[in-house]
């Protein structure tokens, strides 16, 4: 809801909870005023008008207090925007109007020919906020655009949390004191990556399941940036959007406009867990396509073949896939192109003639007459040096004149910000996809930007971020012509993960590290911010092969993959039939808790940290628990798990033992999970009677 005073110079956005308020001076200063528990215009306006603290010399008044700090004037804090042109750096901006249409705020400022627009939207107690700059005048440098700053209240001893992490070991959560100064993450690589996801979150006395929390999420899949600030008053402000420095964005010539991408906001005094609740449902309403249905289970090829595949190979495991009730199968790497190994055939997106003699097609077809979906993996945005396409168009990649091409994993990027090369990759693929039944897409980005050059190209910085519009646009057009196709994204695991890639795929690679231990660390982080509906995890083979060699039971990988979208990525012709006879009833089982963890609330009971950890998903009348014992020491008992979301007057049975419990013996004493030894673990469903 927004709300706006009469003389149409304080507004207010209102959530179920909560509320965001800001006010223009009548010196063009727009200042904040509140971001937490929902409060009313007339407690707004008391704010506007209430007299400015004082402040110390060499401080600015401004600082701490300013909606969208610019730069230029008595300003000291980290600027939002910063532009220049051939005769001055720096904004002056005037007060134009503000427009209100539907839900959505403009407030408009003017600087010369140079228009900001900042823009408002709140999705539930989400505020969604972004920033649009339009030139009428001379070129303007935008050396940085910020989508928002945001404005924290005075509290004593803020704690941030955060995500780090790196290949194989991504969305790690780590919280720390805010000490005075800047605290900065992004990244510098082209994409989101592995080592940060760009969310934080800051509180001061909270818990998992109670206190107030503050969180930002941007919404960018290309280099980004957020910095914390303390500043010397105390007061914190979170500045973030696209790009890692001031170097410049872009050149806006007359006539030409850039909108920042998103950057989204959420108050919650539920914790810990409340803020990821509210996150994960407004992901689910207005970020994830058709986010209501389910994700199928899926097979993937890699593990069992890496690069030696071939349509009779895959036919087998598809067999042995639909058997176990596997849903929707999909062939990995290796099927296009002269692709035998890493070095060759990225760009070449035409079945392989010696392994596919006759296209995708017959697969796909003996797939679907499995009753399953068929699915194939592809990386556009890169190219192998021994690629007919690199051949063709060695001018294609990212690179500098006179620069030797670094090429990680044997391969270079595609100049995506170039038409021609978005008009080739629109091209194959929708070539591709209407050639076969072909109903998912993985869609990876295997290597960083390291040679960001465009030879020719009087700006080419702008290729860091045309490169993403580029590839939102991709997205946009392939899903509008095959509506059917569902899309993952993955960057060697989860180094692609935001609200903005979202907003285009139907789930996410999480990591490539699949050792059913080392994930449930990974799944607690991302779950911080993003919903199970989108959280890829895999079952693959014991020992762990690719990572430390670790020994688990079925049991383990399972429980453990269980609390995403289920996949299995071992070799199942080396597994026995006692195996895969197993692996049916925990497909299974999965199928019937599904919804639950799909689409329900996610409560987190116990963390990951050694012994017993456990997750709750409660959807109406039912719930289901997940629960792991790392490593039961000295012989101690388990402990019981306190359960959450229930209804402490009503009575639940367990559906695996038909015991029956009352809501707040649940609440407040727990659940007993039978859990003993090493590794292992236990799916419990209970359903209100």
């Amino acid at each position: 809801m927004l709300e706006i005073s009469e003389d149409g110079r304080t507004w207010i956005l209102s959530g179920p909870t909560s509320s965001y308020a800001l006010h223009v001076t009548e010196h063009q200063e727009l200042v904040h005023l509140h971001w937490g528990a929902r409060i009313a215009l007339a407690d707004a306006e008391a704010l506007a008008v209430r007299p400015l603290p004082e402040y110390w010399p060499f401080e600015s008044p401004l600082d701490g207090r300013e909606e969208y700090p610019v730069e230029g004037g008595p300003r000291f804090t980290r600027p939002a925007l910063s532009v220049r042109t051939d005769e001055r750096r720096g904004t002056e901006w005037t007060f134009e109007r503000y427009e209100a249409d539907g839900d959505e705020l403009r407030i408009r400022f003017r600087d010369a020919g140079l228009t900001v627009t900042l823009h408002y939207r709140i999705r539930g107690d989400v505020v969604e906020r972004w920033v649009t700059l339009e030139n009428q005048g001379p070129v303007i440098e935008v050396l940085r655009a910020d989508s928002a700053t945001w404005t924290l209240p005075h509290r004593d001893g803020w704690r941030l949390s955060q995500l780090h992490g790196r290949w194989a070991a991504e969305s790690r959560l780590v919280r720390s004191d805010l000490t005075y100064g800047e605290k900065v993450i992004g990244s510098r690589r082209g994409h989101t990556g592995h080592q940060h996801l760009p969310w934080v979150a800051l509180d001061s006395d909270a818990t998992e399941e109670s206190g107030e929390v503050y969180g930002c999420a941007l919404g960018w899949s290309g280099s980004w940036r957020i910095a914390v600030a303390q500043l010397p008053d105390a007061r914190v402000q979170i500045t973030g959007g696209a790009g890692h420095d001031d170097s410049g964005l872009l050149r806006l010539a007359a006539g030409e406009s850039f909108t920042t991408p998103v950057f989204a906001g959420l108050w919650s005094d539920g914790g810990f867990g409340g803020a990821s609740r509210a996150w994960h449902a407004y992901q689910r309403a207005y970020v994830i396509p058709d986010a209501g249905r389910d994700r199928p289970v899926l097979f993937n090829s890699w593990e069992a073949t890496e690069f030696d595949i071939s349509e009779e190979q895959q036919r087998a495991l598809a067999q042995r896939a639909a058997e176990m009730g596997v849903e929707l199968f999909v062939v990995d790497d290796g099927w296009f192109g002269a692709r035998t190994s890493d070095r060759a055939g990225l760009g070449d997106w035409t079945p392989n003639p010696d392994r596919f003699p006759g296209g995708l097609k017959p697969l796909a077809d003996h797939v679907h007459g499995l009753g399953m979906q068929f699915g194939i993996w592809v990386e556009p945005e890169m190219v192998n040096p021994d690629s007919e396409l690199y051949r063709a168009h060695p001018d294609w990649v990212q690179y500098q004149p006179g620069r030797k091409r670094t090429e990680f994993r044997n391969q270079l990027v595609l100049n995506l910000a170039r038409e021609d090369v978005q008009e080739y990759l629109w091209e194959q693929l929708d070539g591709l996809l209407s050639s076969a039944p072909i109903d998912y897409v993985k869609w990876d980005f295997n290597r960083c930007f390291t040679d960001a050059g465009w030879p020719g190209d009087p700006y080419p910085q702008r290729l860091w971020v045309d490169h993403v519009h580029a590839l939102y646009a991709l997205f946009d057009r392939l899903r509008a012509a095959h509506p059917g196709v569902a899309f993952e994204s993955c960057s060697g695991g989860g180094g692609r993960i935001d609200l903005g890639v979202l907003s285009r795929t139907d789930q996410v690679w999480t990591s490539d590290n699949t050792d059913p231990l080392d994930r449930l660390a990974i799944q607690e982080g991302f779950s911080q911010i993003h919903p199970a509906r989108v959280m890829a995890a895999w079952v693959t083979d014991s020992p762990n092969v690719m990572l430390n060699g670790r020994i688990s039971s079925l049991r383990f990988r399972f429980v453990s993959a269980m609390a995403g979208v289920l996949g299995v990525g071992g070799d199942l012709t080396k597994w026995t039939a006692e195996e895969l006879a197993e692996a049916r009833d925990w497909v299974s089982l999965y199928k019937e808790i599904r919804p639950l963890v799909q689409r329900g609330d996610l409560y987190r009971l116990r963390p990951p940290r050694g012994g017993l950890s456990a997750v709750q998903y409660v959807l109406g009348d039912e719930a289901v628990v997940l629960a792991w014992l790392q490593a039961q020491s000295y012989g101690e008992p388990v402990p019981a798990l306190r359960l959450r979301g229930l209804d402490p007057t009503a009575s639940y049975e367990c559906r695996e033992t038909g015991e029956v419990y009352r809501g707040a013996v649940l609440l407040h004493h727990g659940l007993r999970t039978g859990l003993r030894g090493d590794l292992d673990a236990a799916v419990i469903r209970l359903r209100r009677i």
